[in-house]
């Protein structure tokens, strides 16, 4: 499995593992993972559970995003000696929303093969069947857990056009989700994806209201891993009619530019851009 390309180093394979469904997991993955010298794994206890099914017998070694630096640079001295070593998270394609960034980067900063052997991404699976907008998405990972700063983190993407994807976690879902009608409004759409491929699998979608209150009307919605999505936002949802030019008018004769339109959005819902561009064009004299 070494590759000639790095003077004898070993390969660093980052190797997606199921979400849910064991059936997910790929020959390729399996035939990685049986090969190589070591498995870097989020959690051990979970990883041998995984790799007693598969028959996989290769040594597990603790390895997240918290190690310190010297254990992240031993992973890379065992590269360099020749070692392959798989990186794999709990469930899902490492670094997304999981951990792995650090040695990865370490290792092609080293010059060292990093082979992705790809599978199984909730994110992904969601987008697909989500029925929302998917040529242009980001995905923002987990919102803040405290109020103000999940408040504030949405009206930051109060004007993102892309469709919208994040992770959270069961005991937020109903916090984050009246956080999400507040700031993006009940009628936009939403989809809420839970349990993706596991026995209880659930789509949700509708606009964010009609998605909050079945969560909240059904306890078992509030359960298991959630991936929600949100349409972006459409420039021709709103304009500036004669009533948002009133009030930014009124704004710019005693504020400027800038803190004007920032205002206005927050007021009436409207880009921040667009009412910038308004204000720069109408400002007083």
């Amino acid at each position: 499995m070494k590759n000639s390309t790095t003077g004898g180093a070993g390969a660093l394979y980052v190797v997606a593992t199921p979400i849910g469904n064991l059936g997910d997991m790929s020959q390729r993955a399996i035939d990685v993972l049986n090969t190589v010298d070591l498995i870097a794994a989020e959690d051990t206890r979970h990883s041998a559970r995984l790799c007693q099914h598969f028959s996989i017998n290769t040594p597990l070694k603790a390895y997240h995003d918290y190690s310190d630096q010297a254990h992240s640079e031993a992973m890379i001295a065992q590269l360099k000696m020749g070692k392959d070593i798989a990186l794999i998270s709990d469930a899902g394609t490492p670094l997304i929303s999981d951990p792995g960034y650090r040695v990865v980067k370490l290792a092609r900063d080293a010059d060292i093969d990093v082979v992705p052997i790809p599978g199984a991404c909730a994110m992904a699976a969601a987008l697909s069947v989500a029925g929302l907008p998917s040529d242009r998405f980001c995905f923002e990972g987990f919102l803040p857990a405290k109020a103000g700063q999940r408040l504030n983190y949405l009206q930051d993407l109060m004007e993102e056009e892309r469709t919208m994807i994040f992770y959270e976690a069961p005991h937020r879902i109903v916090d984050s989700l009246t956080a999400i009608v507040d700031v993006f409004g009940a009628e936009r759409e939403l989809v809420l994806a839970r349990e993706i491929t596991k026995t209880f699998e659930t789509v949700l979608a509708g606009t964010a209201h009609e998605v909050l209150q079945r969560v909240e009307a059904d306890p078992n919605q509030r359960k298991g891993e959630m991936v929600v999505l949100i349409k972006g936002f459409e420039a021709s949802e709103k304009q500036i009619d004669a009533k948002v030019e009133h009030m930014m008018r009124c704004l710019l004769a005693q504020l400027p530019v800038k803190q004007a339109a920032q205002i206005g959005a927050e007021i009436s819902g409207l880009r921040k851009k667009a009412l910038y561009q308004w204000a720069l064009d109408n400002k007083p004299g």
